[in-house]
């Protein structure tokens, strides 16, 4: 019999603590990620005021340095811990697959220089559009269709550009490449991606409307993914009959793979909020897993260095748990976590390697505190070992420490 009949975790995209210990190999402009630290450079620079999250334990976090402005709790009302990640990436999928059990250890292509001359052209040969090389780079997706939007109106070339992650990005302006025609192109740019030297997580469409000056993203985004490469703890409830729920982008991450009931994508965080409470909130959700990601810490704060917009960001999450948690049963379990870092005071715009909090609350549990620091797939272990089904490639459970 299950310890909890519901599970949640929900992930705040990029919120680390402190590098990894293998930080050294992982780069953000050359320079290793040895002094990343998240929540602590956040906590020093701009000031944190989470008294939520500080109350379920995030000031009890074993660190080198408390966080500076997360005081510990004498009286905790969660337990807590940080998590280290296994695989060899500090991307979003690499990160949200260790999570539910995958261990990766060949990493998916990032392009950091933009793509590849010979992928570029063979997207032009099928599609019979150009592509403005200017936009091949790493770039903020709002920040794009502003500076190439005008142009893509005028010639009809395509918007291809990149992130952090390993995605490729087509923008398209929906009255001038129709959203049959864009999504054509991204299926072809899927099939060609598929493989090193551009094995790549995604592929996104990014349909926008709107004249210059006032563009806006649609509703017809479109991600074509791939799929986890053996079962995750996602598939092995789904495989039990246990209801899987994913808010955000919890579904292209796993390409659909082990979950029964697709939310949608967030607008922003506070509406993934909104859904995560709906799902809370769901009569017919009696049992099983609920799996929320927030991206606007990682999308709109971190890759752009934006240190006060990020602690604006977490403090209005943490404005947010009281009403989560008020609408947690008696025999629900919530996980607080993160994929990976993007400290927002550091060099360049990448990820960077971290470790991740793991915050956990339960209105049944009678202890609290820290418990020893473990790995991501943890936590998918502590899922499976709840539930009663295989856990998937790695991971142990810390299941018998919530008292």
């Amino acid at each position: 019999m299950a310890k909890f009949k519901r599970m949640h975790v929900v992930v705040l995209d990029s919120v680390g603590i402190g590098a990894a210990p293998d930080a050294d190999q992982f780069f953000n402009a050359g320079e290793p990620d040895t002094t990343s630290d998240t929540l602590g450079h956040i906590s020093e620079t701009a000031g944190l005021n989470v008294p939520n999250m500080a109350k379920i334990g995030l000031g009890n976090i074993e660190r080198d340095t408390p966080l500076k402005t997360v005081a510990a709790e004498e009286n905790p009302t969660g337990y807590v811990t940080k998590l280290e990640e296994v695989s060899r990436g500090k991307d979003t999928m690499t990160g949200h697959w260790e999570i539910m059990g995958l261990n990766i250890t060949d990493p998916f292509d990032t392009f950091w220089d933009g793509f590849p001359e010979d992928l570029l052209q063979k997207i032009e040969a099928f599609s019979g559009r150009k592509i403005i090389r200017e936009a091949n780079k790493p770039y903020s997706g709002t920040a794009v269709i502003d500076d190439f939007g005008p142009r893509q109106m005028e010639t009809g070339e395509l918007i291809v550009y990149t992130s952090a992650d390993p995605v490729l990005q087509i923008a398209a302006h929906e009255d001038i490449i129709p959203l049959e025609e864009l999504y054509k192109i991204c299926e072809y740019a899927r099939s060609i991606t598929l493989e090193r030297p551009s094995l790549l997580g995604r592929i996104i469409a990014r349909p926008y409307v709107g004249t210059q000056g006032n563009f806006t993203r649609t509703a017809n985004r479109h991600d074509y993914a791939v799929s986890p490469f053996a079962p995750t703890v996602l598939d092995n409830l789904k495989a039990a009959g246990i209801d899987t729920y994913g808010v955000g982008k919890i579904n292209d991450i796993f390409n659909s793979a082990g979950i029964s009931h697709d939310m949608g994508h967030n607008k922003s965080n506070n509406h993934g909020v909104d859904t995560f409470v709906k799902v809370l909130q769901n009569e017919d959700f009696t049992e099983g897993l609920s799996f929320t990601n927030l991206v606007d810490f990682d999308a709109v704060y971190g890759h752009r260095r934006d240190t006060e917009g990020y602690r604006d960001c977490l403090e209005e999450f943490d404005a947010r748990l009281p009403e989560i948690i008020e609408n947690l049963r008696e025999d629900d379990l919530l996980m607080i976590t993160a994929d990976h870092g993007n400290d927002p005071t550091y060099v360049g715009t990448d990820h960077t390697r971290e470790y991740v909090p793991l915050l956990i609350f339960g209105k049944s549990l009678t202890g609290a505190g820290r418990i020893p620091v473990g790995h991501f797939a943890d936590i998918s272990a502590t899922i499976a070992d709840n539930f009663g089904v295989e856990k998937s490639q790695i991971g142990e459970s810390f299941l018998d420490k919530l008292v």
